[in-house]
């Protein structure tokens, strides 16, 4: 008697080393959820300036890493999400909590109509047209009265220190008001770096994850098979938009004060953006990680440089991209194979025998 073999394939994206790491980073949530208890408030709030230009480190790199939508004008949904939030706040006399939700919504507003206009432009043009985008938004905001117009404006004295946990903490830990908007704020930032991360990574191995690197790869190959590119990169782009917002309003939340040309910084905002993406390693998860690291390190090493400062910035991401196109996180993973964030599907498994082994 014969028996059919039958298939017994399996598909698997988890690696022994992401494992590991899964291990790792949950022991490294706990003790940073942890860090106000036992670091200083400068510490504290150069953890928090990590946290957030990972964020947005990671929203660029979903644009341009995944959708090949290269943009330098982000700086357009940082400064409207964050003015969004001190309308919510001044005007509207709302918690600045609810004005960072606020200011993401308001961002992923801002990203319908825009799209409509940039995704008629293609390569260097969709660029530039994402720059000119974040100009007008910035010259149209500084003629906000209300709101400062071309100087700026603060928040109310008491606005940041009524936030929503922010009385709590400092009645449990025994904080200053001030301290305690500092761990509140970097409570919401360490939030927003492992959601945002945690989505990309999910989005990146479901079947529109899929759609997305076919996109990004081939848009003609990708159409073939089903998947609309136009649709792809509009969702993406709505979505990335959404999450820089959410950063910038935060971002203001701490800093207590703002202006159009603080908001809308290419440098602050772009540039350093895509400094820490190229350096790390583009269209990886590891790669925005890796660099902003090195971004923080090289800022505090570098910082009494003055304007050397930025041509040494310049230089090394120049030899990044001549010596390691892929970045240091490409390079190291070409040499070891590891990946912490493995999103490759692996085919295992073989196919099925009866109990004589036929």
């Amino acid at each position: 008697m014969t028996v059919q073999t039958l298939p017994n394939w399996k598909v698997e994206t988890r690696t022994r080393a992401s494992s590991v790491f899964l291990l790792i980073a949950a022991a490294a949530l706990l003790v940073g959820f942890a860090a106000p208890l036992f670091v200083s408030r400068s510490i504290l709030q150069d953890l928090f300036f990590i946290l957030t230009m990972l964020v947005l480190a990671q929203s660029w790199n979903l644009l341009a890493g995944y959708a090949g939508l290269v943009s330098v004008g982000q700086q357009a949904f940082v400064g409207f999400g964050a003015y969004a939030m001190f309308a919510a706040v001044i005007l509207l006399g709302l918690d600045p909590i609810i004005g960072i939700l606020l200011g993401g919504v308001a961002a992923a507003l801002l990203a319908v109509p825009t799209g409509f206009f940039v995704f008629r432009l293609q390569g260097a043009y969709f660029a530039i047209g994402t720059w000119v985008i974040a100009e007008v938004v910035r010259l149209s905001l500084a003629q906000w009265k209300a709101l400062g117009g071309g100087t700026g404006t603060s928040l109310p004295s008491g606005a940041a220190r009524g936030m929503w946990g922010v009385q709590g903490v400092g009645d449990l830990f025994g904080m200053r008001s001030s301290q305690a908007v500092d761990v509140v704020c970097y409570w919401v930032a360490l939030l927003l770096a492992v959601a945002t991360i945690g989505f990309i990574y999910r989005l990146l191995r479901s079947r529109q994850g899929l759609g997305l690197a076919a996109m990004r790869d081939n848009q003609e190959a990708a159409r073939a098979v089903g998947v609309d590119p136009r649709w792809m990169k509009s969702v993406v782009y709505l979505v990335a938009g959404f999450i820089t917002g959410l950063a910038g309003a935060l971002i203001y939340v701490q800093k207590a004060r703002i202006s159009p040309d603080a908001a809308f910084s290419v440098t602050d905002w772009t540039a350093y953006v895509i400094f820490i993406v190229v350096i790390g390693g583009i269209g990886t998860i590891e790669g925005p990680i890796v660099g902003v690291i090195v971004f923080y390190l090289l800022q505090n090493l570098l910082a009494d440089y003055g304007s050397w400062y930025l041509l040494i910035l310049g230089l090394i991401g120049i030899l990044v991209m001549l010596f390691a196109p892929r970045g240091l996180w490409g390079l190291f993973a070409d040499r070891t194979g590891i990946q912490l964030f493995p999103v490759r599907r692996i085919l295992t498994g073989g196919p099925s025998t009866d109990a004589n082994g036929q």
